[in-house]
């Protein structure tokens, strides 16, 4: 396949020039190499840190016994932050209420269902950014300098203006702001099922160096009438999250990312992924947690940019899936590994009084880049170590037969089939340069308009090599089916040509073997990995999925929505779409 170069006006070309040299000077730039400079992570000791407690914000007052709507003021700072024992000070973006209270991950944000929650996201971060980034791929750029950001909160259902829209950046003080700002403070309407959800950076073709810098967060929507009867492990010690993601570090502690593209004449810094050797989960390297015999209940978000995890005890002890992204499942499910793209969120429970052993360490075997990479590491196949104390206890929380029941949605009352393929495109030396979804770039106008209330079924075609989660804005979806194609390279030429699945004769080539869906991914979720070569069907629900009922507030409205791959140097570089719900 070739490559296309979008035109840019002489403003444009300008503006570009300008950014390229501060990317120049903020890179990789002098005689050393970038490799001399990385930290030689195999000096540094595994689990000599204890795992951190996430420091907690609620969304919400206690008035006189009552619960009422609480507004937050959350900054993004630069700071340094320690991940390891024995690494440098690191200089971070982070989030939190004051520069010395933010943190990497920044505050878990808790509220309630039926509390709204309003957040004024305010940017501290300096004029320049602390890792290179690439001008060619369309980024959000201030014209009179700063650094752009825009904040979403991934599995959030709640009004356009206040998603997160890769285009509603701004910089410092609201100086400048992008093409569809809507206004400083969101609010969440809180009113979806409970769960576990995320925020994180956002802004047009810097999201993946934004959240590498450490713009990221969870979020989680208790509902009590709903949670309290499961008698899941409860409390600050037994029910955390679990925020994994991996990076790299120069000998300074610095985050280290390449500065030179795989495409440097094309795109001279963006690379197809971004890989760190180093896991760290809530802000340190390797962690290590010491636990009781009992239960206890993680909420695992996976915040790379690119990797995979599998994930299992290294002792055989069981994830106990309770949750997939934002939704309960609706019975519990056993199993001895999980398998997390980028932004899937795992909601377990884990009974360390099963354990045979005084320790146990949670693992990864998933190659990189997913599924056809390299083998891990003997660094990045470790996460964390857990010390089991000996003696036994009594342990008053239990796991449920049944969790919470969602009304069922028949896939026959669909109101149409959409189909959605994507693209990869390389350049004459058989390199990545963009990605392309319907074989259109994020910017080209809107082509999927659902209607409110309804459900579409959607067919994923995934015409290249790689695994793509895709992420789907307001909208939850079932997993149906996972169908591998047969005559790839006839069919990808087809619709290399016509860009039409119809008209290539899907059904023709949509009929090889099929992927049965994991137990622990059928109920409702808001991001599913797509298979390289294969056809994923998913209904996509418009509406919540607890009541069926239409949302609490106007979805039509601008700025819109998008749906992405959630490789975050994917979606940068224009594997994202927008869409606009009608009524």
């Amino acid at each position: 396949m070739g490559f296309v170069l979008c035109r840019k006006t002489m403003t444009r070309v300008m503006l570009l020039l300008i950014v390229t040299m501060t990317w120049f000077v903020a890179g990789d730039a002098g005689g050393t190499k970038p490799e001399e400079r990385l930290f030689n992570i195999e000096k540094l000791e595994m689990f000599v840190d204890k795992l951190p407690h996430i420091p907690t914000l609620h969304g919400f007052h206690i008035v006189n016994g009552v619960l009422k709507p609480k507004s937050l003021q959350i900054g993004m700072f630069f700071k340094k932050w320690k991940f390891h024992r024995d690494l440098p000070a690191t200089p971070v973006f982070a989030y939190g209420v004051s520069k010395h209270k933010a943190t990497v991950p920044g505050p878990t944000i808790e509220a309630v269902y039926g509390v709204s929650t309003y957040v004024t996201w305010r940017n501290h971060l300096p004029s320049s950014h602390i890792l290179p980034w690439d001008p060619t791929i369309s980024p959000a750029i201030a014209k009179r300098g700063g650094i752009p950001t825009v904040v979403h909160l991934h599995g959030g259902i709640h009004e356009p203006s206040s998603d997160g829209n890769a285009d509603s950046w701004f910089t410092a003080g609201f100086k400048e702001t992008g093409t569809k700002w809507t206004k400083p403070t969101y609010h969440y309407v809180n009113k979806q099922q409970p769960g576990n959800m995320w925020y994180h950076d956002h802004a047009a073709g810097l999201t993946r160096v934004n959240l590498l810098a450490g713009l990221l967060g969870a979020y989680i929507l208790r509902h009590s009438s709903v949670e309290t009867p499961l008698n899941l492990p409860t409390g600050r010690e037994f029910d955390r999250p679990l925020i994994v993601f991996d990076r790299s570090f120069r000998k300074d502690g610095s985050i280290y990312m390449n500065a030179t593209g795989n495409n440097p004449t094309i795109h001279p810094q963006w690379q197809p992924e971004y890989f760190g050797d180093a896991i760290v989960v809530n802000g340190k390297a390797w962690p290590r947690l010491t636990v009781r015999r009992r239960k206890y209940r993680f909420r695992i978000i996976n915040a790379s940019n690119a990797r995979f995890f599998r994930f299992f005890f290294s002792n055989g002890l069981d994830f106990i899936v309770i949750g997939s992204d934002s939704a309960y499942l609706a019975k519990p499910v056993s199993t001895k590994s999980v398998l997390l793209a980028p932004s899937e969120i795992i909601d377990v429970v884990v009974d360390f009084s099963k354990s045979t052993t005084k320790t146990a360490i949670l693992a990864n075997n998933a190659p990189y880049p997913y599924p056809s990479g390299d083998p891990v590491t003997d660094e990045n196949s470790k996460v964390m170590k857990f010390i089991i104390k000996h003696k036994s206890e009594t342990d008053t929380s239990s796991i449920p037969t049944k969790l919470v029941q969602y009304p069922r949605t028949d896939v026959s009352k669909s109101v149409r089939t959409r189909y959605i393929a994507m693209f990869e495109y390389v350049s004459s030396a058989d390199e990545p340069t963009h990605l392309y979804i319907n074989g259109l770039p994020y910017n080209a106008p809107v082509t999927e308009t659902p209607k409110i209330g309804t459900s579409e079924v959607w067919e994923v075609i995934n015409l290249t090599e790689d695994n793509h989660p895709l992420h789907i804005h307001l909208g939850l979806f079932k997993v149906l089916e996972q169908t591998a194609l047969v005559e790839t390279e006839k069919f990808t030429d087809c619709m290399t040509e016509k860009n039409d699945a119809v008209k290539c004769q899907i059904s023709k080539y949509a009929r090889g073997n099929k992927t049965a869906v994991t137990a622990h991914e059928r109920g409702w979720k808001n991001v599913f990995k797509m298979m390289p070569g294969h056809v994923t069907k998913i209904l996509v629900r418009f509406s919540y999925v607890h009541s069926n009922e239409s949302y609490s507030f106007d979805a039509t409205q601008e700025p819109g929505y998008v749906y992405h791959c959630h490789i975050l140097d994917h979606e940068d570089n224009m594997m994202m779409r927008p869409f606009e719900m009608v009524k």
